[in-house]
């Protein structure tokens, strides 16, 4: 919230994806890392660490789904090598089926949330996030007394 509230009227340095330099999509790769506490959005990590660098919102976002990929690709073949032995042949239907259909949706999806973003900023998202937060917390704290 803070930063979409700075960033009111900034001019940014960065407004595509191909004008980011080498040194700052290292750094934002770097706050990817951040997502290793648990709770936080890798993309979230990845978009805010951007716009920390004065890269705009939307070659921010874009970037963050461009980094998700090694990241999703990789964890997606560990298990597969993982569990592979294991697969049917109706089971690896089924999987190259839900590959297809997932990626398929995920274009869908990522191309309404571009859209999006080009008309409005990140203020929806932080304030669901603080929400569901703190409906998380509420949630710990009376199972806890309950217990």
């Amino acid at each position: 919230m803070l930063l979409e509230r700075r960033n009111e009227g900034h001019q940014f340095h960065t407004l595509t994806v191909e004008e980011l330099s080498w040194k700052n999509a290292l750094l934002i790769g770097l706050f990817q890392c951040l997502a290793l506490i648990p709770g936080t959005s890798r993309s979230g990590a990845t978009i805010l660490g951007a716009m920390l660098l004065s890269v705009g919102r939307l070659a921010a976002t874009e970037f963050s789904f461009f980094l998700s990929v090694p990241v999703m690709a990789g964890a997606s073949l560990l298990k597969l090598i993982k569990h592979a032995g294991n697969f049917g042949a109706g089971q690896w239907f089924m999987l190259l089926l839900s590959m297809l259909l997932s990626y398929f949706v995920s274009l869908y999806c990522i191309r309404f949330l571009l859209r999006y973003i080009r008309s409005h900023n990140f203020l929806p998202f932080a304030y669901y996030r603080i929400l569901f937060g703190g409906v998380i917390l509420l949630w710990f704290a009376v199972s806890h007394l309950v217990l």
